[in-house]
């Protein structure tokens, strides 16, 4: 006799939508329960000195595609903390602009599960310096790729204007064409 149970094939996991994980956590949106973050827009200019491209890296959990970013840091101003990941994270250093270039926000999984809403400054890196030896080499995946390519990969949509939108301000480096 046959079972009267058909077999089910398991579906993955999809991950929740924005909207999905706003509505789990409707108290912490409205109560000014946001956390601060400081990210590294880190560039460089193109083989032909005009094009830019801009860093990204995997993120160490859910390996999406996103900029460095971090908490802030005791005794280090918002932009040093932004440069410090940066370098953690993908092993570049460079000159970095003391103003934040943009803002975005995202929902941050925590350790201990919850889920925080964040406000993420961005500051503007020119990179001059790369190194293969940096403290989460291994962890994560670093690729330099033009700013449409970036906005298409990474998911905040806030984050995908900046990039789509990038311009660099300031001076540009001397040596400029040349491509750490």
């Amino acid at each position: 006799m046959k079972s009267s149970k058909k077999s089910r094939k398991t579906r993955p996991v999809r991950p929740l939508t924005l909207l999905q994980q706003l509505a789990a956590v409707p108290e912490k949106l409205f109560t000014g329960a946001f956390r601060q973050q400081y990210a590294a827009l880190c560039f460089r200019y193109g083989d032909n000195g005009n094009d830019v491209e801009i860093l990204i890296v995997t993120s160490r959990t859910t390996q999406r595609w996103i900029i460095p970013r971090g908490w802030p840091m005791k005794r280090k101003k918002p932009h040093e903390a932004a440069a410090i990941e940066a370098w953690e994270e993908a092993g570049v250093r460079g000159r970095v602009r003391k103003a934040a270039i943009g803002r975005y926000t995202y929902l941050k999984m925590l350790d201990n599960g919850d889920v925080v809403p964040c406000m993420v400054d961005v500051f503007q890196i020119e990179v001059t310096g790369a190194e293969t030896s940096f403290k989460e080499r291994g962890e994560r995946l670093v690729e330099w790729v033009r700013p449409d390519e970036a906005a298409r990969r990474v998911r905040e949509i806030e984050l995908k204007s900046l990039l789509v939108d990038f311009k660099p301000k300031g001076k540009r480096k001397d040596g400029a064409g040349e491509r750490p």
